[in-house]
């Protein structure tokens, strides 16, 4: 029952929102370096938190049509996606120390980790509906 409810359109609508985002935020880091010469840390962090702003935007507004609170959901996402990235490096630590795998397929194998998780947190507890409301 769960693998329906993860392979929903829902679910398909989440991973567009996360190319779009992706797309996103790296033209943001590549912007900011290129034009504005940032460096690299800091043009990430920049790169991330817009993806994370547009991540919000999307998800809440055209995946899940949240109408519920934005103040306490976007604490829920932002806890969410801390989550969903120790998961996401979990994942990887292990593949690479555990079970000896080269390091870029370990990264590889984290992003489904990390998007699974994102999406069960913003379906069942970011973007929940209670009561009909959110």
């Amino acid at each position: 029952m769960i693998a329906g409810k993860i392979l929903s359109f829902q679910f398909v609508r989440f991973l567009v929102v996360g190319v779009a985002n992706t797309l996103v935020g790296l033209s943001v880091i590549f912007a900011a370096k290129y034009f504005l010469e940032v460096r690299d840390v800091l043009a990430n962090a920049i790169g991330y938190a817009v993806g994370i702003c547009v991540s919000y935007t999307l998800n809440s507004r055209w995946t899940f049509a949240y109408q519920g609170n934005w103040v306490p959901a976007v604490a829920k996402f932002l806890v969410a996606t801390g989550i969903a990235y120790a998961a996401n490096l979990l994942a990887v630590v292990a593949a690479i120390s555990v079970l000896n795998l080269n390091t870029y397929l370990a990264q590889a194998m984290g992003m489904p980790v990390y998007t699974v998780t994102a999406y069960l947190a913003s379906r069942y507890i970011v973007f929940r509906k209670v009561d009909g409301v959110g």
